[in-house]
């Protein structure tokens, strides 16, 4: 099982399809406050689906609650971050990894990352572009994962 990380997510509908996505891979999601958004609001269940009831979810108040009940796991985790080279594929990810995934405005706090910079990753993209979805970019590094532990 992977475990997803949302920190202060901002778009009810983005978490409403994260929570199907980690449904359908057997992930647990992690949703990190403040969040700009009430987690029973109907675009969030809209976007999730008949999956929301049955999502592995967790609900940190605060960055400081979720580390100090996970720190000691801090080897494992990931950030997505367009701060860095470092394409997700290159990433050895194992089973029970927890990925980590910035609010849509602003990303991940620098000092979260800063715990393993070496664990940055980014989705490579064209010159045009800078960001991609939040819900797009969690499929994507989330199921390469799956890959690499199938």
């Amino acid at each position: 099982m992977f475990n997803i990380v949302l920190v202060n997510p901002e778009i009810p509908q983005n978490t409403g399809s994260i929570g199907r996505i980690c449904v359908n891979t057997d992930s647990r999601l992690h949703i990190i406050k403040p969040i700009s958004f009430d987690l029973s609001e109907k675009a969030v269940r809209r976007a999730g689906m008949d999956y929301w009831k049955l999502l592995d979810l967790k609900v940190w108040e605060s960055l400081d609650d979720f580390l100090d009940s996970h720190g000691d796991k801090s080897k494992r985790f990931f950030f997505a971050t367009t701060k860095t080279d470092k394409p997700y594929f290159k990433a050895d990810f194992q089973d029970g990894d927890y990925l980590f995934f910035g609010a849509e405005s602003k990303g991940l706090p620098a000092e979260l990352m800063g715990m393993m910079p070496e664990n940055m990753v980014t989705i490579p993209m064209g010159k045009n572009g800078r960001s991609l979805n939040l819900s797009v970019a969690v499929g994507i590094v989330l199921y390469d994962a799956l890959r690499q532990n199938y």
